[in-house]
């Protein structure tokens, strides 16, 4: 494997016959365990949380991991290899695993060098440099190729507009990214794609926006749902209970005999409206009542006193 290389299996602790569900479980439990707010200031932490983060990513989407099985370190240019293989000719057969070595794969400079010589990248710069040509293209267009990458977004980052500069072909490019943006959501960038032939215009670039899963907030649009475990003596006698937001901690005020599943709405606490900054969607805690654990003698003696009275 090429050096930093990430197993993003193995930083899930998992193997690669692991079903979404337990890809999903692991995700969380790790998730937890090194989220910032749980491991202030601590660098190491961090770095584990964006990990686990990029692992859940790619993971978690069947298309990403199906490409990532394939082609290992290089899934994000599977479209790429596969365009360049379809124009090599019908016919030949081709094997590849997923250890790379150093480097690219023999697969991948079989592929690219029948078309461009020994040279992947000649005449035309670094296909791959923040963005690569885009699928389904013919090989010489009137303008230059198309370009399309990805822009990898957490929750946090959807609450207000804000600016991000890429890097395609040596080229810096600032885009300004919208609030509350959905996952997924495709954008052209006109001319700012591979350069054209003489008397021709540059190609466009298109970008596609990922918003990352958060570990306990779940996004439905601009709504945001989380849920809270209770303990029982707050459930029946009421109470408060802090809870985190994206912008920060929050009172919630609990009332005394709350039952469970009983969904809480906080009203303009989710993700601003894409495209209608103006108005925000809400937060609904859904909470969960968890009953007690190993009692002790005295505690048990305890219940058994108010089942007794609830008999009366």
């Amino acid at each position: 494997m090429r050096t930093g290389f990430i197993d993003y299996y193995q930083t899930l602790g998992l193997d690669k016959k692991a079903s979404a569900d337990e890809i999903k479980k692991a995700y969380r439990k790790l998730a937890r365990k090194y989220h910032p707010d749980v491991n202030p200031n601590n660098e190491g932490a961090s770095r584990k949380f964006k990990q686990v983060n990029e692992a859940n990513e790619v993971l978690s989407d069947p298309d990403k991991r199906k490409k990532y099985d394939t082609y290992g370190e290089q899934w994000q240019h599977a479209d790429q290899i596969e365009q360049m293989r379809r124009h090599q000719g019908q016919g030949q057969q081709y094997t590849y695993n997923t250890d790379f070595g150093d480097g690219f794969s023999d697969f991948f400079h079989s592929v690219f060098g029948s078309m461009f010589g020994n040279n992947p990248f000649a005449g035309g710069g670094n296909p791959f440099a923040g963005g690569g040509p885009r699928p389904g293209q013919n090989r010489r267009p009137a303008k230059g190729q198309d370009y399309e990458t990805e822009v990898q977004l957490t929750l946090e980052d959807l609450l207000h507009d804000h600016k991000r500069t890429l890097t395609i072909d040596g080229r810096q490019i600032r885009l300004t990214i919208p609030a509350g943006v959905p996952d997924g959501q495709t954008i052209r960038v006109r001319n700012q794609g591979g350069e054209g032939g003489p008397g021709t215009e540059k190609g466009d670039l298109y970008v596609t926006f990922r918003v990352r899963s958060h570990p306990s907030l779940e996004r439905k649009e601009a709504d945001l749902h989380l849920k809270l475990d209770l303990d029982l003596y707050t459930a029946i006698l009421g109470g408060e209970l802090e809870i985190r937001t994206l912008e920060g901690s929050l009172r919630l005020k609990i009332r005394p005999g709350t039952q469970n599943g009983t969904r809480m709405r906080l009203r303009e606490k989710g993700l601003p409206v894409y495209k209608n900054n103006t108005q925000r969607g809400d937060l609904f805690v859904n909470l969960e009542v968890r009953l007690p654990e190993e009692l002790s003698a005295e505690e048990k003696e305890l219940f058994e006193k108010l089942a007794a009275l609830r008999k009366k």
